[in-house]
């Protein structure tokens, strides 16, 4: 089985290229650990995007940390399992009115988690940390998921591993803070991108924009459509 010396010590980071798990990054690396970020992509409309945004972020970061580790990237297909689902093909995607509940997608950490760990585990790294945070309203970004998720994975390969949620007991708002020093304009969000750009309507670009909003600081975010007046 595939095992490398020079990842052993590394803590395996689940990235999206989003806000939250590229502060996560930052966060792990000023600490001084080494991270090995891990990018699951399961073809997604907005991931070919998400991608080349988090491949820039980590290139703007390289030059300041030296345990960043090269990106692995995972395919973790899903057009079998959901079929002509709006995430897939970039149709009817939830606005900034939507609910939380319509961008919910069935099963998701579960499949990220997955092949992430496994890698995780048969690569010699025993830490695997997500970006969940306080507040989350859905069930598989719990400690009553996590927790057995992990040892079921323990038993499994016989092989230790951790899954960790550092940033589970902070806000929005608190996490944004941690990361103001980070090139944030390199970061993605968007699931209607329009020319590689955020949208500016979708529910994740209203997200983004009122975390920003709240802090009362400059959204360094190129948006398709100008903020809402």
């Amino acid at each position: 089985m595939p095992s490398s010396p020079d990842v052993r010590s590394a803590t395996g980071l689940l990235v999206s290229g989003g806000l939250d798990s590229a502060i996560l990054l930052g966060h792990l690396l000023s600490g001084g650990s080494r991270v090995r970020p891990l990018y699951v992509d399961s073809g997604m409309a907005w991931q070919r995007d998400e991608l080349a945004s988090l491949r820039r972020f980590l290139d703007a970061l390289g030059g300041r940390y030296a345990g960043l580790q090269e990106l692995v990237v995972l395919d973790v297909p899903v057009a079998d399992l959901y079929g002509p689902h709006w995430s897939l093909t970039g149709c009817d995607v939830p606005d900034a009115t939507s609910a939380d509940d319509a961008v919910y997608l069935p099963g998701r950490n579960v499949l990220l988690l997955v092949k992430a760990a496994l890698w995780c585990q048969l690569h010699g790294i025993e830490e695997l940390a997500i970006g969940v945070l306080q507040g989350n309203p859905f069930a598989d970004a719990t400690a009553a998921f996590f927790d057995p998720f992990a040892a079921a994975l323990r038993t499994a390969l016989g092989r230790p591993l951790r899954i960790v949620r550092p940033l589970a007991d902070k806000s929005k708002r608190e996490v944004l803070l941690l990361g103001l020093d980070l090139p944030l304009e390199h970061t993605f969000s968007c699931i209607a991108p329009q020319g590689g750009l955020h949208c500016g309507c979708c529910n994740k670009c209203a997200e983004r924009r009122a975390a920003f909003r709240v802090l009362e600081v400059e959204d360094p975010t190129p948006y398709r459509v100008p903020c809402p007046s």
